[in-house]
């Protein structure tokens, strides 16, 4: 089996494995008494600290550990917004970071404050010009992930911080999936990550807040990490996180060139062995370890079961899920095809033949899971005013788009074609297909069930 979704969670390094294990029997005691245990206990506790605040780039005492990355954003967040009230309750996020960023956000327009996304590119990521266009004077926080989680595109922090400093805005930016690959650059103010991301445990967050940010913990006071993140420390997973950290940084150079050549490789071959694809984030600018691409009339969630049948551990940003029938917001900002998608996250240590095996898999499944969706019949089809009108009401992605490319070649060119859905995913996967086949999408139209999507034929 080839694990291939780093991305979610990496297996945990061996570094790790052998830090828990020996710091089971050290730090079980509680670091603040003033006994032997304890004692011996907090000694574990603060050399974690350290190692942890100098692979960050911070300050010990800027440096707490929370109980999971989500709790070290939702923390830093409200923290930053509530020590910074008197100047505004405005705050900004991209509209690609995590889910939890993005949770904090709504909580925090709920109770009255307001916030704003900045849209990004086709490749994921942001224009610093435009970032700073939404600073205002009543901006109390602005937020930027270091790396998506989902296309790998690395964001150009350094510049927006920049104009963040100059505005007197604090930046927090989470950087969980590239802070195992080295320290964030720019003058950021806070700094959020999580251990089971390179490696470490699950369970331990990283938060870091610069001297001199006004930040003022919610919730109940506790005594622990400086009041920001309450309750007893499990220092044996602490240590394993900082030093499981430690090495990774200490390979990540031999590491990232090693892996940046395995997924050029899967970027170049994809389209070369399945045809009608789509490779998605910024080709250069990237973590080094993950590729994302998308299939047109592909149903994602069936395909990451073929793969896995086959031997392969992937993820998918698609909306065919059986938990959601929405599509990734992260690929649905982008504004590229979310059917059929695929996230390749190779962990360290990735063979070379287990990338050609997946490349020689890769085709076959995707061609069955096509087959498969082609033996329905046809949606209905009508003529309109002179328009191929498509019925796929009521059918999931990717159907509406697989029967959308079926009329097309029937449609002279200058006709065009509606398609009537009522899946969310359409919003988004047709105006995609036509930018993939060089047609013109015309827009969304009102229909008494769903939406109709209006596509020129060019050519």
């Amino acid at each position: 089996m080839s694990y291939f979704d780093a991305a979610s969670a990496a297996p945990l390094h061996s570094v790790a494995r052998q830090a828990l294990l020996a710091s089971l029997d050290e730090g079980w005691a509680d670091p603040a008494r003033l006994y032997r245990e304890g004692r011996r206990a907090r000694m574990l506790l603060d050399a974690a600290r350290e190692a942890a605040a100098e692979a960050v780039g911070c300050r010990p005492d800027e440096l707490v550990f929370t109980p999971s990355g989500t709790r070290a954003v939702h923390e830093g967040v409200a923290g930053a917004l509530a020590g910074r009230r008197r100047t505004g309750r405005h705050l900004i996020v991209s509209a690609v970071e995590h889910s939890s960023v993005l949770h904090a956000a709504e909580v925090h327009e709920a109770g009255g404050g307001t916030v704003t996304q900045v849209a990004v590119d086709r490749t994921g990521a942001v224009d610093p010009a435009a970032y700073a266009g939404a600073l205002r004077a009543d901006t109390a926080l602005a937020c930027l992930q270091s790396a998506n989680h989902e296309v790998g595109t690395e964001q150009p922090v350094a510049e927006v911080a920049e104009a963040c400093r100059a505005a007197g805005v604090p930046l927090l930016v989470d950087a969980a999936q590239s802070l195992g690959w080295g320290p964030v650059a720019g003058g950021w103010s806070l700094l959020t990550a999580s251990a089971h991301k390179w490696g470490g445990p699950s369970g331990v967050g990283l938060l870091a807040v610069r001297k001199g940010v006004r930040f003022a913990p919610q919730g109940p006071a506790d005594e622990r990490e400086s009041g920001r993140a309450p309750g007893f420390e499990n220092i044996p997973a602490i240590v394993a996180a900082a030093a499981s950290l430690r090495a990774v940084r200490a390979e990540a150079a031999r590491e990232a060139a090693r892996l940046r050549e395995l997924t050029d490789r899967i970027r170049a071959r994809v389209p070369a062995v399945v045809p009608d694809v789509e490779v998605v984030g910024d080709p250069a600018r990237r973590l080094p370890g993950i590729v994302t691409f998308s299939c047109l009339y592909v149903d994602g969630e069936t395909l990451l079961h073929e793969l896995d049948r086959a031997g392969f551990s992937v993820s998918s940003g698609s909306s065919c899920t059986s938990s959601t029938l929405t599509p990734s917001h992260v690929l649905k900002a982008m504004g590229v095809l979310s059917e059929g998608n695929v996230r390749v996250s190779l962990p360290p240590g990735t063979r070379a033949e287990d990338v050609e095996r997946f490349l020689e898999v890769l085709p076959e499944a995707v061609a069955g899971v096509r087959e498969k969706l082609g033996a329905p019949a046809p949606a209905a089809r009508s003529r309109q005013e002179d328009a191929i009108v498509v019925d796929a009401v009521g059918r999931r992605c990717p159907v509406p788009v697989i029967e959308l490319a079926k009329v097309i070649g029937d449609v002279p060119v200058g006709g065009t074609v509606r398609v009537l859905a009522d899946d969310e995913a359409a919003r988004l996967d047709i105006p995609a297909w036509c930018e993939m086949r060089g047609q013109e999408y015309v827009g969304e139209e009102p229909a008494d069930r769903g939406a109709a999507y209006v596509v020129r034929r060019v050519s």
